[in-house]
């Protein structure tokens, strides 16, 4: 079968139980020799393609990440299908494998697995270990219907906004950042001083206030790293700059204002490079800094604070634009998506969409008579 890069001769064979299987076999092998395929090895599995996508193909990735991938796939994937050679796995197997999940999974931890098989075997395919793709040509089945997000409503909206205004400076600057520009949770966490930026009218640019004070008019923040493990956002689109609402420039000020005195003569005395939001000591908060604080700004405003997470704020940001008749492709644009697609389909329950261009020109083309 030719000749390794060294010089060395490729001999192939095939065995069998009986004479006949060896040969068919043997024809198999010589038969995809011929048409220029690669020589997938038999006794590959399934386990073996997963297992070597989780340890070489995820270096990237957040340990988080990396860990939520490998739960996943020993509980779901390797027990299941794990024992299959991989150069028989049909598109059956993964069809009746998805459908048995399915009344255990939501529908997101359904497209999960199926996401993780699909790449492993893709990786195994560029190693010459398998022909083709039979995940890919599967569909992912509905789950198990999961909690469903929800959004504020201009009501609790407010009345949430007030509790925070009468909450400490860390939390009230986060929740009205979160709710009032709808940036990620994972954004808002990473966001440092220098980002935080005023217009100033005689330079004619934006520049940060830690240099140039808060005497200004206009007010923005550089949406441009998230907690991820390279810092970077979650798209090339969610890389951003957003206007601010005078309600965030002045929580923003005075979380500034507390930060600089509570660092006095400490290592953290400058705010001038670090994080926005962190600990008393300087360090990033943790997601579970921020549930904890905001599920007791929560049940002040009259919330149940354990039915809400901080990640809904964004979902409410939506909702509120799409009620006051702001375009989807406006919203797409601020919350970062690469297309309106994908905010359709997120927060699809978020949205309002009544299209009123057309009755509008109707009743003006073709005008109801008045009833008498």
């Amino acid at each position: 079968m030719g000749y390794t890069p060294a010089g060395k001769r490729i001999v192939k064979r095939g065995s069998g139980k009986t004479k006949t299987e060896a040969k068919n076999k043997l024809k198999e092998i010589i038969r995809d020799y011929e048409d220029g395929l690669a020589l997938a090895p038999h006794d590959y599995t399934v386990a073996d393609a997963v297992t070597y996508w989780l340890e070489h193909a995820l270096g990237s990735r957040d340990e988080d990440t990396v860990e939520l991938y490998t739960g996943f796939a020993r509980l779901h994937i390797t027990p299941d299908l794990g024992a299959r050679k991989l150069r028989e796995l049909s598109v059956e197997d993964v069809d009746k494998w998805l459908a048995s999940k399915a009344a255990g999974l939501g529908t997101r931890s359904l497209k999960l697995i199926h996401s993780i098989l699909n790449r492993a075997v893709k990786n195994a395919m560029k190693r010459d270990k398998v022909k083709r793709n039979v995940v890919e040509l599967c569909e992912v089945p509905e789950g198990r219907d999961g909690r469903p997000s929800r959004a504020l409503t201009v009501a609790q909206a407010e009345a949430l906004i007030n509790a925070a205004e009468q909450a400490g400076a860390r939390i009230r600057a986060y929740i009205l950042l979160s709710l009032l520009t709808g940036a990620r949770t994972e954004e808002v966490r990473a966001l440092t001083w220098p980002h935080v930026v005023a217009f100033d009218e005689k330079r004619q640019a934006w520049l940060p206030v830690t240099e140039i004070g808060w005497d200004h008019r206009e007010f923005a923040v550089h949406v441009w790293r998230s907690v991820r493990k390279k810092g970077d956002t979650k798209t090339v689109k969610s890389r951003r700059t957003l206007k601010l609402p005078a309600r965030v420039v002045k929580a923003l000020r005075l979380l500034m204002e507390v930060q600089q005195q509570e660092h006095v003569g400490t290592e953290h005395a400058s705010t001038g490079t670090g994080l926005v939001f962190c600990t008393k000591n300087g360090t990033p908060l943790s997601a579970a800094n921020v549930r904890r604080d905001f599920r007791k700004v929560a049940d002040s405003a009259g919330l149940a604070g354990t039915e809400w997470t901080p990640r809904e704020l964004r979902h409410s940001f939506v909702s509120l634009l799409s009620d006051s008749g702001v375009p989807i492709e406006d919203i797409s644009q601020l919350v970062g998506h690469a297309t309106t697609v994908v905010t359709e389909t997120v927060y699809r329950f978020q949205l309002r969409p009544v299209l009123l261009q057309g009755a509008e020109a109707m009743d003006t083309i073709f005008p109801a008579a008045e009833d008498t």
